[in-house]
């Protein structure tokens, strides 16, 4: 059925569809069409004087045409964009267990640090003696990076946690090719449940791969890389805690398998969120590892632009760290940005300037109002609030490693779906008519139909004790056969369930204009 916007109806409570609306609104569910449906192409939002005569400088590729941006006035464009807003699942919305990226809470005090004058307003090209006070943050940042790592150095300048896996692993790039062994060392081993990340930063950087497979309950058997590292491997690059929720217990025997073989030990710090204040990576064995700090500092997924995924690095590898870094010359600190000007053989730049200060801010803001006991005590609180899940559910759902204690995050796989008619994706559906957001899906692969659930140290007990309790109520409409709860679900987003497969292999980029309708006939 149709509205008369001509958009089709949206099942909500029962009866809904006997009293559609005239404008598709549903009270404060309201109905938004497309920017370009509301705007028009022919008129701005705001007055602009007529450009006076200039020469173009562009070599004949300027715009000939009209711009065809939709014009729309103040009011329209903050309509627009609230109503979108409100369609939004975030984690000012509710709890947000989306697995293996820890949807946290972000402290307002940390906003509020990061938007002071000095920070917020800072410019990269400023002169270095004016911005003292943000190179003092970035070194007390980087100080205590290293000191929660038990590593020698750290970079500040990539950009995101992919950004720092490519620094990383191109520092053991050049400290391979400074021992001459660059032509020989051309393998990377990579656990079967590693993040999809590590690969393809080995592969960029012109590595061989090697995919190192995970024992039953998911972990890395020393074995394994004993049987597959030699003079041919440059690293191994591990996630530790892993993907399926579980520590490496062999991550000491790992690292000293590698090391006698002359390679290095790359960490992906995703999860360094569960291990903080109760584990350093450097006393672990590990020569690099980048820190997501949106993940473990408490700052936002991206921050509005580019977010921060700063990379510890132990001393075999210190040398090789990137510019530009802070360093202290008498009293005074400045920013290297010339290798000639250092001791050590830098490999270069991953990023124009300096890392996101935002982020930083935010990070040491999270640190310094925690203190130690605080960071160890948001880990712990991590472990136990996965924990509390994974015991609240135990026996409904399934999980492939068996019913064993996790570490930030539980995984269960969809054995216990089997015979039900419903899929791991028809649960994610249903999940959002229950107003979460549903969890990382059918990840890891190693893992049949996953499900991987994080509920991060902020959720409250009674937050966690209703989003179970929804939970269980789902698990036993599909062990009764109410598949159809699942099956048509979601029925009260404010959009039905897509075609994926088809979304995904014809999408739709650009908006066209409908054409324009043909005039009604006269009547008689």
């Amino acid at each position: 059925m149709l509205n008369r916007q001509g958009r089709p109806t949206q099942p909500g409570a029962a009866g809904a569809e006997a009293h559609e609306t005239f404008t598709g609104n549903r009270a404060l569910q309201q109905e938004e069409a497309l920017i370009f449906e509301i705007g028009r192409l022919d008129v701005t939002g705001v007055d602009f004087d007529e450009p006076e005569a200039f020469m173009p400088r562009l070599g004949g590729l300027e715009r000939k045409g009209d711009i065809g941006l939709p014009g729309l006035s103040e009011p329209e464009t903050m309509r627009h964009f609230v109503r979108l807003s409100q369609k939004n699942y975030g984690i000012d919305t509710g709890l947000f267990p989306l697995g293996s990226c820890t949807m946290k809470h972000n402290p307002r005090l940390n906003e509020r640090m990061a938007r002071l004058p000095g920070f917020a307003d800072v410019h990269p090209l400023q002169p270095v003696s004016t911005v003292q006070g943000a190179l003092e943050l970035m070194d007390e940042l980087a100080h205590w990076l290293i000191e929660l790592t038990g590593m020698s150095a750290v970079t500040l300048s990539p950009k995101a946690g992919a950004h720092g896996e490519l620094a990383g692993m191109a520092a053991i790039k050049a400290a391979i090719a400074a021992k001459g062994e660059g032509a020989t060392r051309r393998v990377v081993l990579v656990p079967d449940s590693a993040h999809g990340t590590n690969p393809a930063t080995a592969a960029l950087l012109g590595f061989e791969v090697k995919a190192v497979p995970a024992r039953e309950d998911g972990t890395v058997d020393p074995a394994e890389v004993a049987r597959l590292v030699g003079t041919d491997v440059a690293a191994i690059m591990l996630t530790n805690p892993n993907t399926c929720g579980l520590f490496e217990r062999d991550v000491v025997e790992i690292a000293r398998l590698i090391h006698e073989a002359g390679a290095y030990f790359y960490c992906d710090g995703a999860n360094f969120n569960a291990i903080v204040g109760k584990a350093r990576p450097g006393d672990l064995g590990v020569d690099a590892m980048h820190i997501n700090l949106h993940k473990t500092f408490s700052t936002p997924h991206g921050g509005g632009g580019p977010g921060a995924g700063p990379v510890v690095l132990s001393d075999r590898l210190a040398a090789f760290a990137p510019l530009p870094f802070v360093r202290k010359a008498g009293t005074v600190l400045e920013l290297v940005e010339n290798g000639n000007r250092t001791e050590v053989t830098p490999f270069g730049r991953v990023t124009a300037f300096h890392g996101q200060m935002g982020m930083f801010v935010r990070a040491l803001s999270y640190m310094l109002s925690h203190g130690t006991d605080g960071l160890r005590q948001a880990s712990e609180d991590a472990v136990l609030n996965a924990n509390y899940v994974r015991a609240g559910l135990a026996d409904l759902l399934s999980q492939p490693s068996g019913n064993r204690p996790c570490m930030h995050e539980v995984l269960f796989d969809d054995g216990w779906l089997k015979g039900t008619g419903v899929t791991t994706l028809d649960v994610a559906k249903a999940m959002i008519d229950e107003g979460y957001h549903p969890m990382t899906m059918y990840f890891p692969l190693v893992v049949h139909g996953a499900m991987l659930i994080e509920p991060t140290e902020s959720e409250s007990k009674a937050s966690l004790d209703l989003f179970i309790a929804a939970m269980r109520d789902l698990a036993m409409a599909a062990k009764r056969g109410d598949t159809a709860r699942f099956t048509g679900a979601p029925y009260h987003a404010p959009r039905r369930r897509l075609d994926e497969t088809r979304a995904a292999r014809q999408p739709v980029l650009r908006w066209t204009p409908p054409p324009p309708e043909a005039p009604a006939e006269a009547a008689e």
